[in-house]
């Protein structure tokens, strides 16, 4: 494994490129597929030896990752204050990542006026808007048309207005790219697709053997509102019915942050177990037969998936949950959206050693084709690269990112010093 601290040591060292990422919370790679990801793009960074600066407004995590272990600079700011113009002015990066598009309306204007030359990079992580919308319609069954009420959506305004300003926007699922191209029109050039990133080297040679393993597991942080519903649907709709066919079967729930009213759905006698956090989530999974991940609603991709591939753990999800990651042909599990073909499909995998094994096998081929390290961060560093050596030309041909930055930059300049201004004469 590289040494990336070494890597980044040697950067500062060398008065190479900067990079300031400016987060919307501080990754948390264990807790989050968010967190992970970012993680893997702090990593692909190092590799091309730029000196990498990590600041965020928010509070720190509980299972907050140690950037300083990398050789990372933790630096915390402060939403509408212009002490963030004098950091930035001094640090002077050549690349500015906005985790998500809140921190490009927060931060974008700043980054503009004070560095014009850096390359605004936006990490969506997964669109905003059609998780709100897919939310929404699961909420209210009346809302049918989730397309139109994309369409009508606030959320979406401010998203891809967003993209528009930044020089180029990653986006983690091809499903997603097609939406944002074909659906809003939003050119290719701003765009770069980039799906998790996993380091299969890492990846152990062996598994558990299908008699080695035991018990259904779920997993996800329960901060999450797709995660969360997931946890309800099993408990109240899915489970009973896997119960009904295996009476001895075992459900354990995993995930960072489970409130009172998740753990109260703890019933060793239905076995249904909430465990919570779980230091070490890849033991678990390898550990585990079955992952059950019936999403109804969400965007991105899904990390718990990912993460069951990686020890090669089958598992039974819905078409939203598999959107954007491989076919139901090739699918390593099963996909199913009812609650009885979603029950029945489990209690078949769980229990058919040969479709068990075939299901493992084809962790694999997917994770080889889709998600490799290797070959998707040599594709964004060439992208990053070609970008910032054309960016005068880049933005001339962004007419709408120009328009959009020249009228945001005076609203929401206006509006964070009216902001600051406020609070500085509380605080007198």
């Amino acid at each position: 494994m590289p040494d990336y601290k070494q890597q980044n040591n040697i950067a500062k060292q060398s008065a190479t490129e900067r990079l300031l990422v400016i987060g919307y919370v501080w990754p948390e790679p264990n807790s989050s597929a968010a967190g992970k990801h970012m993680l893997s793009l702090l990593k692909m960074f190092l590799q091309q030896g730029i000196d990498i600066t990590f600041a965020s407004p928010a509070s720190l995590g509980e299972h907050k990752y140690d950037l300083t272990t990398l050789g990372i600079d933790e630096v915390s700011i402060a939403l509408n204050c212009s002490s963030f113009d004098k950091f930035i002015e001094q640090l002077n990066p050549d690349y500015v990542l906005f985790d998500r598009f809140m921190m490009e309306e927060q931060f974008g204007w700043r980054v503009a006026a004070q560095c014009p030359n850096a390359l605004r990079i936006l990490d969506t992580e997964d669109l905003h808007f059609l998780r709100h919308s897919r939310h929404q319609t699961q909420k209210n069954t009346s809302l049918l048309d989730c397309q139109n009420d994309i369409q009508q959506s606030d959320l979406a305004l401010r998203e891809i207005a967003a993209i528009y300003r930044s020089d180029l926007t990653l986006i983690i699922s091809q499903y997603e790219m097609n939406i944002l191209t074909d659906d809003f029109s939003v050119p290719q050039c701003l765009l770069h697709y980039c799906p998790f990133m996993l380091e299969l080297a890492t990846r152990s040679k062996q598994a558990l053997l299908y008699e080695q393993r035991q018990h259904f597991v779920s997993i996800g942080n329960f901060r999450h509102a797709p995660n969360w519903d997931a946890v309800l649907y099993l408990n109240n709709t899915i489970w009973p019915l896997i119960r009904k066919q295996l009476p001895d079967a075992e459900l354990h729930v995993f995930g960072a942050y489970p409130p009172p009213k998740a753990t109260q759905l703890h019933n060793p006698k239905k076995g249904f177990y909430v465990d919570g956090w779980v230091n070490d989530a890849q033991k678990m999974l390898e550990n585990a037969r079955v992952l059950l991940a019936p999403l109804r609603f969400g965007a991105g991709l899904k990390g718990k998936l990912t993460d069951a591939m990686m020890t090669y753990t089958p598992s039974v999800t819905t078409s939203m949950g598999a959107q954007g990651m491989a076919e139901k042909v090739n699918w390593p599990g099963l996909i199913a959206d009812s609650p009885e073909a979603f029950s029945n499909a489990a209690t078949t995998l769980y229990s058919d050693a040969k479709q068990w094994r075939i299901a493992s096998a084809k962790t694999t081929k997917l994770l080889s084709a889709n998600f490799d390290f290797a070959i998707h961060s040599k594709a964004l560093w060439q992208r990053i690269s070609q970008t910032k050596q054309h960016l005068t030309t880049h933005r001339l041909n962004n007419f709408t990112g120009r328009m959009l930055q020249h009228h945001s930059m005076k609203s929401t300049q206006y509006m964070a010093q009216w902001i600051e201004a406020k609070n500085r004469n509380k605080a007198t």
